[in-house]
């Protein structure tokens, strides 16, 4: 089944050239079903980067997924222009009256920063807090999940000894968990950080569960009792050449940063990067769509 997005979103031509069931909105009016609703709250600089990249996860399931776009209000973006955001995006305000099967906050690049000097923390914090009424799983990525893991349960983030980038090697810890459903027994993820919630500090929640960790990177996968929210400290999401960008542009700023682990042959950043990774991030997000979010959402999202 597809996901249904906006007639001319800019991600819709390139989805469809990589052969990703997409629906414009047209289209989608004529089915008498009812797809999921999922809301994504994009605080990534690179935003239609990043639209692409959620919704080639999202429309690789064989569900039908409609999609809100969701920017900050109390921010103004400077990567993304604001015919773009105008078009695509609303802010919280508009679409705080409605409930949704799934919601994804994405991450930022703001993690060196003390939470509560991030200028749109207290609207991220509003949505977090509306989201347990009003949305059945929530899905944190990167700093998201820092921020969501602070928010609900005080865990504070620490700053590492150097930037954690590359595609690590992870193992699950609960093969039979329906998020980790079909894993193999080491996969790959890619990280792009400075700061991590030590895993010994989420060990001390007994509330929460981690389900995939790495020797290099820690937790991984860390979700609570019954998935109503799960905290991805990596990027799945990330395509074959995100990790390449970043590297680029630090190199231009003159930061000489660390060639990323595992992720060039060689470590020769001038060839194409090892892309690892795109069979378990599939996996993830069909897990998390068709056993979390489609298996327990009421029809009615009323009744949430």
């Amino acid at each position: 089944m597809p996901i249904k997005i906006p007639d001319s979103l800019p991600a819709a031509k390139r989805l469809e050239q990589e052969n990703i069931f997409v629906m414009t909105e047209n289209r989608a009016l004529h089915q008498d079903i009812r797809p999921l609703k999922i809301a994504i709250v994009n605080i990534m600089p690179t935003k239609i980067e990043t639209e692409t990249q959620l919704l080639r996860l999202l429309g690789n399931s064989p569900l039908q997924v409609e999609v809100e776009l969701i920017q900050m209000a109390s921010h103004v973006s400077k990567n993304t222009s604001a015919e773009h955001l105008l078009k695509f995006y609303k802010t919280f305000d508009e679409i705080k009256d409605q409930r949704f099967d799934g919601l994804i906050i994405t991450g930022a690049p703001v993690e060196k920063l003390p939470f509560e000097e991030v200028t749109y923390w207290n609207e991220l914090c509003e949505i977090m807090d509306w989201a347990k009424k009003n949305v059945y799983s929530t899905l944190y990525i990167c700093w998201g999940s820092q921020a969501g893991l602070y928010h609900k349960y005080g865990l504070q983030k620490r700053e590492l000894p150097k930037k954690l980038v590359g595609i690590y090697p992870h193992f699950p810890t609960d093969l039979h968990h329906p998020l980790t459903r079909g894993f193999d027994d080491v996969f790959y993820a890619p990280h792009s950080r400075y700061t991590e919630v030590p895993i010994e500090d989420i060990r001390k929640i007994d509330e929460l569960m981690i389900l995939a960790e790495s020797e290099l990177a820690g937790a991984y996968i860390i979700t609570d009792r019954d998935c109503r929210n799960v905290f991805i400290s990596g990027h799945a999401e990330y395509s074959r050449e995100t990790i390449a960008g970043e590297y680029t542009r630090d190199v231009d700023k003159g930061i000489n940063p660390e060639i990323p682990y595992n992720y060039f042959e060689n470590d020769d950043p001038t060839t194409r990067p090892n892309f690892l990774w795109k069979s378990h991030a599939s996996m993830l997000y069909a897990n998390w769509l068709n056993h979390i979010v489609y298996m327990h959402t009421p029809y009615d999202l009323s009744e949430l």
